[in-house]
């Protein structure tokens, strides 16, 4: 595996954020454009970056992690019906950019270790904020996305082992991530 692979997804992640958040988040369409560009970046990050090291392994572990988090968000989205807080839909349950975010980070994270996943869980956090702050949804809808997304990653990748370990926590009123190193 080609350790040089997280250096430019680091680059990749700084590109986007600076693309695709132009403007400081003053309004809700800002935030709403900004969830869309990161999480389908995120998205095509974790599929390319296997692809460009010929990893085709890692490339169907990518594949299916994400496409099972969007798909199990898809089927809460129908079967679960909650008004969205702008009141233009009833599919806010659960946050399918969210889930598809944090699909990506953790895949990321399994698959290129710790120098990948703290940017790209930056980032898919920076997704689930800017879903609420959208308006598009709940803080509930947001935490369950995440945990559908990061569920999948884990199911489907296989890990790499380099001593550090980082986990995303959200409670009520607060959010982190926690990292330990193993000595």
């Amino acid at each position: 595996m080609n350790r040089d692979i997280s250096k430019k997804f680091v680059f990749l992640a700084a590109t986007s954020v600076i693309v695709s958040f132009n403007a400081t988040a003053s309004n809700q369409s800002d935030w709403d454009h900004f969830s869309d560009y990161t999480a389908y970046t995120l998205a095509a990050s974790s599929l390319a970056l296997p692809a460009y090291d010929k990893d085709m392994k890692g490339l169907k572990e990518s594949a299916f992690s994400i496409g099972s988090a969007g798909a199990i968000s898809l089927l809460g989205k129908s079967l679960i019906t909650e008004e969205r807080p702008d009141h233009s839909g009833n599919d806010s349950f659960p946050s399918n950019h969210t889930s598809i975010a944090f699909a990506s980070a953790t895949n990321l994270y399994i698959k290129y270790g710790w120098q990948a996943g703290l940017p790209a869980y930056g980032l898919a956090s920076l997704v689930a904020v800017g879903r609420v702050e959208a308006d598009k949804h709940y803080w509930k809808d947001v935490i369950a996305g995440a945990a559908i997304g990061s569920v999948s990653s884990y199911f489907f990748t296989t890990p790499l082992n380099d001593g550090v370990s980082l986990a995303p926590w959200i409670d009520k009123h607060q959010a982190g991530l926690s990292i330990s190193m193993r000595w």
